[in-house]
């Protein structure tokens, strides 16, 4: 056992679901196009400047916020008990990261009661929050149902040149454990790839290890967002919208080789992908007690073919790539830990 690792007291492994994330855009009428009618959430527009997407009972999972960015800017992560929440913070400042209160204002939006926030991997804010705020009011959504609860409300796909920091951070912030690898042929080099769990999700966190690549292909802060639908036919007739609504379909529905997921990937009108999901594995108590992680040859069993590539498509990727060159990757030394 490592020193970080015996200096924690409460165990945080379970307790922590990834609960709404903030995405700042200009672009508010794609966004209400693709979020209600072709991936069939409800939206709630507040203002000219704040629309928010519902999945459940919950008032917020998408919190859409007026800006330049095009990018998925901050991850609210529900804790389940005060004691945990405590023993967050403690690790946190103990490493001597700031960390701050969320304004009423913010936390109004995001409908959670209180929240804290301190920097994150890439230049996600990661919020934490005890409460959420729910409604009674009904849902108008054109899927039957988002699967959430235990297991949050998704997962999040990240590049970066520095794994082995993201991974410490996850570990040292929220016990995430390894649940399984996958090493994906990327022209010629193998992208290894780790996925994070820290409830009976599969993973809540995937990190993707470009650091062998001389250039970083995606632009924004995140490769991707998962979200997940109640039933098949949902993932059929969300991707039937979504291609005829005219949104780019980035890779046809497939199945995962390790978290056996079927699941299709469409672009975002900020640029960052989202991928509908259905069926992957979850790990239950008798499979937490006996896990093993393993390493899996490919993405995909079947299917997610790249959809819609041309010339085009691959002259934008190089350009963003070329910008990846002269920046520097936010990263937050103070938590990148000791990954166990």
């Amino acid at each position: 056992m490592t020193a970080a690792a015996s200096a924690r007291s409460t165990p945080v492994f379970g307790a922590v679901h990834l609960g709404y994330v903030v995405i700042q855009t200009e672009r508010f009428p794609a966004w209400r196009r693709f979020g209600s009618d072709a991936i069939g959430l409800h939206v709630d527009e507040l203002d000219r400047d704040a629309m928010r997407f519902r999945m459940d009972d919950r008032a917020c999972r998408f919190l859409l916020r007026r800006g330049p960015a095009e990018d998925l800017v901050a991850a609210g992560w529900q804790v389940d008990d005060h004691e945990t929440f405590d023993e967050i913070l403690s690790r946190v400042t103990g490493r001597g990261v700031p960390v701050s209160e969320g304004s009423a204002e913010e936390c109004a939006l995001r409908g959670v009661e209180r929240l804290w926030r301190f920097p994150g991997p890439k230049g996600i804010s990661t919020e934490i929050f005890t409460r959420a705020v729910t409604t009674p009011a009904p849902l108008r959504m054109l899927n039957s149902a988002f699967v959430t609860g235990a297991a949050g409300m998704g997962h999040l796909a990240i590049t970066t040149k520095h794994p082995e920091q993201l991974r410490g951070y996850y570990d040292t912030v929220f016990d995430a454990r390894i649940t399984d690898f996958i090493d994906e042929n990327v022209s010629g080099l193998t992208l290894k790839i780790r996925f994070l769990r820290v409830n009976e999700r599969h993973h809540s966190i995937a990190v993707a290890n470009v650091n062998g690549i001389a250039v970083d292909p995606v632009r924004t802060s995140i490769q991707h967002m998962n979200i997940q639908v109640e039933t098949l036919d949902d993932l059929l007739a969300s991707f039937e919208r979504v291609t005829r609504l005219g949104f780019a379909m980035a890779w046809s529905v497939g199945q995962h080789t390790n978290d056996r997921e079927l699941s299709y990937y469409c672009v975002t009108p900020s640029g960052f992908e989202l991928e509908v999901g259905w069926n992957p594995v979850v790990i239950t108590p008798e499979l937490e007690s006996t896990w093993d992680p393993s390493t899996y040859q490919g993405i995909s069993v079947w299917g997610h073919t790249p959809v819609g590539e041309t010339v085009v498509t691959k002259m934008a990727q190089f350009r963003r790539a070329l910008r990846s060159l002269r920046e520097r990757e936010a990263v937050v030394a103070g938590l990148g830990g000791e990954a166990r």
